[in-house]
């Protein structure tokens, strides 16, 4: 039978969860809760697309339609580090791009973003790759003693230290959600960039209830850091993060969180752990190799239909330093209430 292309509805959403769940490039950001948390919370339109066979689905295109600062931009997905087509074969993942970038082309967005994790299956010269992100996933070992001894020695060695002399513990709960979206956002200010609204993390809890979680790293009764993660199958992808100020410098809080975090995960019977996205530039990048991650480039692609080029606010950017330097010195009061409208236009 021959394959159609067609808008997903509602009521496709558990249908195609089944099928994302079931596909080898399926992801967390593949599921319909994510864009649905994106479309309350941040307003982003969704137009998710279907490819099917009759009435059985065979591929599945998560999209948001997102208003950014200068223009509209069609992205899969918003918010998310890996999305794109997902289909039976590269034809259908093909068919799954033609129908975006014919929609993005008629309501003339400026782009159209597919963030892949790996090379799309199929050819087109219409798109353009980005080489700016790396991710960090690798395969848990059988055992939670094989976690530590299978780190670079300095990392292990101050795990070790945070554990024993500093007397650092992994806890876990829904209520150090208040800890981990404040120290979130006095980091994201210190980098110069807006955080995210405290209603988004909640949304996101109440979407998907037990595939997400909340660790800290406590210290007799002060939490130091902070994560929140991702339940995909066999998977975790520790995904937003924040520390305290000199935690790291005074107790290697970071390393040990993540550390132990992978000893919880092999406990729980995970087999992967995905340490996340990172700019190849970045001091996060060079932290995970630290911890024993190797990269692996993310092949994010573009199809530019007004826009002229990549997207360029990132901290990559020299011509973005004055805006970071300037968001880093206001108030933190402040700075936690323009996150919300600013985080709407950096999807």
């Amino acid at each position: 039978m021959d394959v159609t292309i067609r808008p997903a509805a509602p009521s496709d959403d558990a249908a195609r969860d089944v099928y994302v769940r079931s596909h080898a490039s399926g992801s967390f950001f593949h599921l319909a809760g994510w864009g649905r948390v994106v479309e309350r919370v941040m307003k982003h339109k969704r137009q998710d697309l279907l490819a099917l066979r009759g009435d059985e689905i065979v591929g599945v295109l998560p999209l948001s339609m997102c208003r950014g600062l200068r223009s509209r931009s069609l992205i899969s997905m918003p918010y998310g580090v890996y999305g794109g087509p997902i289909g039976e074969d590269a034809e259908i993942e093909l068919a799954l791009f033609r129908a975006a970038e014919e929609s993005a082309l008629q309501t003339k967005v400026g782009r159209l973003e597919l963030r892949t994790r790996t090379e799309p299956r199929f050819e087109s010269g219409d798109l353009v790759p980005s080489g700016l992100y790396a991710t960090f996933v690798k395969e848990l070992p059988a055992t939670v003693e094989e976690v530590l001894t299978g780190m670079p020695k300095k990392s292990r060695a101050d795990a070790r230290k945070a554990r024993k002399d500093h007397g650092l513990a992994l806890v876990q709960g829904d209520h150090f959600l208040g800890d981990m979206v404040a120290l979130f956002h006095r980091n994201k200010r210190q980098l110069g960039s807006p955080g995210l609204p405290m209603k988004w993390f909640r949304a996101l809890m109440e979407e998907f209830g037990s595939d997400i979680s909340v660790h800290a790293v406590r210290r007799e009764e002060e939490t130091l850091c902070a994560v929140m993660c991702f339940h995909y199958e066999d998977q975790v992808l520790a995904y937003y993060s924040g520390s305290g100020d000199g935690v790291d410098r005074a107790y290697k809080a970071s390393g040990f969180l993540y550390m132990a975090l992978q000893e919880w995960c092999v406990e729980q019977g995970y087999r992967i752990f995905d340490f996340g996205r990172s700019r190849k530039d970045s001091g996060a990048f060079d932290f995970k190799r630290r911890q024993g991650f190797e990269p692996a480039d993310l092949q994010y692609r573009y199809r530019l239909v007004r826009d002229t080029g990549l997207p360029s606010l990132t901290p990559s950017n020299p011509k973005t330093k004055g805006l970071r330097d300037t968001w880093s010195k206001l108030p933190l009061w402040l700075t936690q209430r323009l996150s919300t409208p600013a985080s709407r236009l950096l999807p």
